[in-house]
């Protein structure tokens, strides 16, 4: 059982980190789910659009659709599956790949300002050393 403490902190850091991912989502500017499987092929490489739909917890035909939308936008592009022929796999394009960045950045973009305009030197260093704390609960 974890100490009454801990809990606590763990609810509220849990409600903390909600609410800044739901706001920084926000400078997204293409559509959540398409970003989230533009990063699921940039962080995990080519993929079936199942592996994809697993991976996204959504239903295949869903992300069939999905998969569709973004070729046709040219951000992704469909091969053969080198040992099944059944299946293909989906990867991102260079244009993809652009586009990701470019949110990913905006992203960072927003955070550093709001960093800046909210916290003072001494928070941005108690902040700066709190991330190493929770990469370390995260890798629990």
């Amino acid at each position: 059982m974890p100490l009454p403490e801990s809990a606590s902190i763990a609810a509220e850091l849990r409600t903390a980190m909600g609410k800044l991912t739901r706001r920084v989502k926000l400078e997204d500017q293409m559509p959540l789910g398409q970003v989230a499987v533009l990063g699921e092929l940039d962080r995990n490489g080519a993929m079936t659009t199942s592996e994809l739909a697993a991976g996204q917890r959504v239903r295949p035909q869903s992300m069939a659709r999905a998969v569709g939308l973004l070729m046709e936008q040219g951000l992704i592009t469909r091969r053969a599956h080198p040992t099944d022929g059944r299946k293909s796999l989906v990867e991102l394009s260079d244009a993809g790949r652009a586009l990701l960045e470019e949110e990913r950045e905006r992203r960072a973009d927003w955070l550093a300002r709001a960093i800046d305009a909210e916290l003072s030197d001494e928070e941005r260093e108690l902040l700066a050393a709190a991330i190493g704390l929770v990469v370390r609960v995260a890798a629990h």
